[in-house]
C-alpha cells in the first residue's frame, strides 16, 4: 500500500527533476502525458503480434505514436480511401450518388457482406446504396463495383495527390492470388490519420461532400473503437479484418478535444487478441482526452 501511494508523487517528482522549468501546471499535464504513452506502449508490448497506433489532438496537435510510419496490411480500412474519391468523383459530377447499378451474381464475392449471398438474379442498387453497404457491413462485393466505377487508379491518383506515398489500394476485395503475390492495400497509422485530417479539415473534399463523408462514416456499425466507447460518443471510423490483421482508423468526437485515432495490428496469432488489443487503446486514448475535456487546468474534474 505504501508503494501505490508514493509511486504517482515519486514519478510527478521525477518529471520536475528532469524538466526544472515547469510550472506545476505543466508538469502534472506531463506526468498524465507519460503515463498514457507508457499504457499505450505497454498494450502493444503484450500483444502476440505487432501493433502501430497514431493517435492526435485535432485542437493541440498533442499525439501518441508508436510504427507511426511502418506499412500494415490494411484490410477493409483501406475502404476510406475509396469513398473519399467516390465522394469527390461525385462532386465534381463525374458520377452521381443515386446512379443505378445493375449487379449480377458472377459478380459478387464472399467474406464480408450480404450481396453474395443474393443469388436469384441481377438486382439494381444506387451507388449510394452500395456506399452505405461498403461501410456499414464492409460488404466486398460492394466495393468491388465501386473501385471499378471509379477506377483504381483514380483512388491511388488522389492519395497521392494528399502526399500519402505508403498508402496504396493494390487489389480488389477477396482477390487472393492478388493477395499471394503480395499485393496488398496498404497504408500506415500516420498516413490513414493524416487521410481523414485532411477530409475533416477540408482539404480533399467541399465543405458538403466533407459531411457527406463522414456521414457514410458516421452510421452505426461493428468496429473496435464502438465497442470500446460509449454509445453517446460520435466516432466516423472504418475498421478491417484478415486473418492474422486487425485494424481501425477514425475520428472521435470529444467537445474540445477531438482526436484521430489509427490503430493497426498484424502477425497475429489469435484475431480475437487484437480486436481487444484495439479496444483497450482505444479506451486509454478516449479517458485521457475525455479526462482533459472535464479537469480544470490543475487536473480538479469539473461536473459534465
Amino acid at each position: 500500500m505504501r508503494f501505490r501511494f508514493f509511486a504517482p508523487f515519486l514519478f510527478i517528482c521525477a518529471i520536475a527533476a528532469f524538466a526544472p522549468g515547469l510550472s506545476a501546471q505543466e508538469t502534472l499535464n506531463s506526468a498524465l502525458r507519460a503515463s498514457l504513452d507508457s499504457r499505450l506502449q505497454s498494450e502493444a508490448s503484450h500483444l502476440d503480434g505487432v501493433m502501430g497506433y497514431h493517435i492526435e489532438d485535432l485542437k493541440t496537435g498533442e499525439s501518441f505514436s508508436l510504427h507511426a510510419n511502418t506499412v500494415f496490411p490494411q484490410a477493409s480500412s483501406i475502404k476510406l480511401a475509396i469513398l473519399l474519391e467516390l465522394l469527390r468523383q461525385a462532386q465534381e459530377g463525374k458520377l452521381s450518388l443515386g446512379e443505378e447499378q445493375k449487379i449480377t451474381p458472377s459478380e459478387t464475392v464472399g467474406g464480408s457482406g450480404i450481396l453474395f449471398m443474393l443469388r436469384n438474379g441481377p438486382l439494381t442498387m444506387s451507388l449510394g446504396d452500395l456506399t452505405t453497404l461498403m461501410v456499414v457491413l464492409s460488404d466486398n462485393s460492394a466495393t468491388n463495383i465501386l473501385i471499378r466505377r471509379v477506377g483504381m487508379a483514380s483512388v491511388n491518383a488522389e492519395i497521392a495527390r494528399l502526399g500519402l506515398k505508403r498508402t496504396a489500394l493494390r487489389r480488389f476485395m477477396m482477390d487472393l492470388a492478388a493477395s499471394a503475390r503480395g499485393q496488398e492495400n496498404v497504408s500506415t497509422p500516420s498516413e490513414m490519420a493524416a487521410l481523414l485530417v485532411d477530409v475533416d479539415r477540408g482539404r480533399a473534399l467541399d465543405p458538403a461532400y466533407t459531411k457527406r463523408y463522414f456521414d457514410f462514416l458516421e452510421l452505426p456499425k461493428e468496429s473496435e473503437f464502438h465497442q470500446a466507447l460509449p454509445e453517446s460518443v460520435t466516432i466516423a471510423d472504418k475498421p478491417g479484418a484478415l486473418p492474422g490483421v486487425r485494424c481501425d482508423s477514425g475520428i472521435v468526437e470529444i467537445p474540445g478535444h477531438p482526436f484521430v485515432i489509427s490503430v493497426m495490428t498484424t502477425y497475429l496469432k489469435n484475431g480475437r487478441d487484437g480486436e481487444a488489443a484495439i479496444e483497450r487503446v482505444a479506451r486509454l486514448a478516449y479517458d485521457y482526452f475525455d479526462r482533459l475535456t472535464h479537469s480544470s487546468v490543475y487536473g480538479a474534474a469539473v461536473a459534465k
